[in-house]
């Protein structure tokens, strides 16, 4: 039987276009988008909640998804900015919660048995988070890696877990607002944010893998110097045993 068009309301014709949508889509992205569908923020939330926990799992991709799910009337824009910091939260109090749990003495310890590591490196680390901490935690939340591994080192220096709150909160409410408000925006080619987010994702990890390989070759140098300089000094060292006196 036909519906007469005068019937049919707007929010019947977007939910029929976001589960048409829904269908098109394959892989991850089209599971995604049924979780939200089916679980409405709440799906949001645990998605971002398992991006913190398990990187590969990409907030580049679930934001502008969740974006485009509001647009198609499944979820309220807000709601889903809400709930998506929330994951956000909820999963880097867990890793603050490890950090917390590691401690230092048990990093350090880790540190001497590790190859190249040395214990100072332990503490330059710690230096640094003790001064740049909360610009790290806040700006980290906005950083592909980084936006998970931050809260570890935070927990470690037992930062506040109020002011870590703080920090958390207010930089996953930027990053997740911009990437869902994007999506929602561009509707269908949602796509474009997961590709411009894409491309920083790769340039942090090329800039990561360079710092370490840096890193790695300086150290290796490092203890090619001091290696000698030991065989040298011992070479040095008088050797004990009797003086024979010269006649004279």
């Amino acid at each position: 039987m036909l519906i007469p068009f005068s019937r049919v309301q707007p929010t019947d014709l977007m939910l029929s276009a976001g589960s048409s949508a829904a269908q098109d889509l394959v892989g991850f992205s089209g599971w995604a988008v049924t979780l939200m569908e089916t679980l409405g923020p709440l799906g949001v939330g645990f998605l971002v909640f398992m991006d913190n926990i398990f990187p590969p799992i990409p907030s580049e991709l679930v934001l502008p998804l969740a974006g485009f799910t509001a647009s198609q009337g499944n979820m309220n824009i807000v709601v889903a900015i809400i709930f998506a910091t929330t994951g956000s939260v909820v999963g880097a109090v867990v890793l603050w919660a490890v950090g917390k749990w590691i401690g230092l003495e048990r990093i350090a310890r880790i540190a001497v048995k590790m190859p190249l590591v040395d214990v100072d490196d332990v503490h330059k680390t710690v230096a640094w988070f003790d001064k740049h901490g909360d610009k790290a935690v806040f700006f980290g939340r906005m950083v592909p890696i980084f936006r998970s591994l931050i809260s570890i080192p935070a927990g470690i220096r037992d930062m506040s877990i109020i002011k870590f709150l703080l920090l958390t909160t207010a930089g996953s409410a930027v990053w997740n607002t911009v990437l869902i408000v994007a999506g929602f925006y561009l509707g269908e080619n949602w796509s474009v944010v997961e590709t411009y987010a894409g491309y920083f994702q790769t340039l942090v990890i090329v800039a990561v893998v360079v710092f370490v390989i840096v890193w790695i070759v300086l150290k290796v140098r490092r203890r090619k110097r001091v290696k000698p300089a030991r065989r040298t000094d011992a070479a040095d060292e008088p050797t004990e045993g009797p003086v024979e006196q010269s006649e004279g």
